[in-house]
């Protein structure tokens, strides 16, 4: 074997090595934008039902006379139950608020407000009457449409930039 075959077959195998290196790291950047966009939607799935649990069970307590939802705001609520059944809603866990502060959604049980979901880049609340009319008056309230958008938590990428999903449901409260 000469200089010259041993140089070609350098060269040869240096554009298969680039080629192929090429190849792994665009599937790693789609496997990164893949995740985050999971990520997202796992989030956004588990804040939703763990809230749609909540809305749902609002006002329960056979002596409440409180409404279900003491503060109805696009981007807030408070809801009030006396689980404990002693007629008021002043013990802890008997009055929950769920709001977004900067891009995490927190829970407030009394305790302090929890993160349920970073990254949310939108928490949108909708009351609705009986009559399925929009209302923002708490004792009229029977049914709340929440949409939730949420990104990529951190360490976007360019693949990742912009990746969102929006989960929206409608919850009737079960006891008013």
């Amino acid at each position: 074997m000469l200089l010259h075959d041993l140089l070609a077959a350098c060269a040869i195998s240096g554009c298969v090595l680039a080629a192929t290196y090429t190849i792994l790291e665009q599937g790693l950047r789609t496997h990164a934008a893949g995740m985050a966009r999971a990520e997202g939607q796992q989030a956004a799935r588990a804040a939703l039902a763990r809230l749609s649990a909540e809305l749902r069970n609002a006002g329960r307590g056979a002596k409440s006379t409180a409404p279900a939802i003491a503060v109805a705001e696009p981007a807030r609520v408070v809801l009030v139950s006396d689980l404990d059944n002693d007629g008021t809603t002043t013990d802890r866990g008997e009055r929950i608020t769920w709001q977004l502060v900067g891009s995490i959604l927190r829970r407030n049980a009394g305790a302090g407000a929890q993160p349920v979901a970073n990254g949310v880049r939108a928490f949108e609340l909708q009351y609705f009457d009986a009559a399925g009319r929009p209302t923002s008056d708490p004792p009229a309230i029977r049914a709340v449409e929440v949409a939730l958008v949420t990104g990529v938590a951190a360490g976007e990428s360019g693949l990742t930039r912009g990746t969102s999903t929006r989960i929206t449901t409608r919850v009737r409260l079960r006891n008013r």
